[in-house]
């Protein structure tokens, strides 16, 4: 698996972008619709982590939606198989800062807790219908804020149980993907 190159087909869905179609659809989606669309991606995030992948570009830009709404994660150009759950990148690499965790932006390491971090941000950028996270920073100044502890504020469309998930993704202490898509998923659950 690490010498050849792995080829990734996907379907054709009709909605296209997850972000384009958010911005498109402003204020005629449900919540309901929008917390479906977080467990779409939370269950692809979740196969993903099961047979050793890093996505490390999860964002709304990277998903596609079909006509029923079902959200699918995709652009795997970033994509690593990993055997120990964890890839250090070549200095000078380029990243998505404002979707990245300090061990990336610090140590350049990625694991599966750096999608974890990416996920929560991806819900936040659903629950916003499309905004982009920290719209008025510089790559500089939202590293500077993240590394004081700064998170993204809570959206108007997020309940503060459906927050609290996002919260819990920017912990810097985090737990592996697949606990936290276990946690994710009981609480999407309860909230429904």
């Amino acid at each position: 698996m690490k010498q050849r190159p792995i080829c990734i087909i996907t379907e054709f869905l009709e909605n296209g972008c997850l972000l384009n179609f958010l911005r498109q659809k402003m204020g005629r989606l449900t919540k309901e619709c929008l917390l479906a669309m977080c467990q779409d991606t939370c269950e692809g995030m979740e196969y993903l982590e099961n047979n050793g992948f890093i996505h490390r570009d999860l964002a709304a830009r990277n998903c596609l939606v079909s006509e029923k709404h079902v959200v699918k994660v995709c652009d795997f150009g970033m994509t690593r198989f990993v055997l120990d759950n964890e890839y250090i990148s070549s200095t000078g690499s380029k990243f998505p800062v404002k979707w990245s965790p300090p061990e990336v932006f610090h140590y350049s390491k990625y694991s599966s807790k750096s999608d974890v971090w990416s996920y929560g941000v991806l819900m936040w950028e659903i629950f916003t219908e499309g905004r982009t996270p920290f719209e008025n920073k510089s790559n500089p100044e939202v590293v500077d804020e993240i590394t004081q502890g700064h998170r993204l504020y809570k959206p108007y469309l997020a309940s503060r149980d459906v927050y609290q998930v996002m919260y819990s993704c920017w912990h810097e202490v985090c737990y592996l993907l697949l606990a936290k898509l276990v946690f994710l998923s009981v609480l999407f659950n309860s909230i429904k």
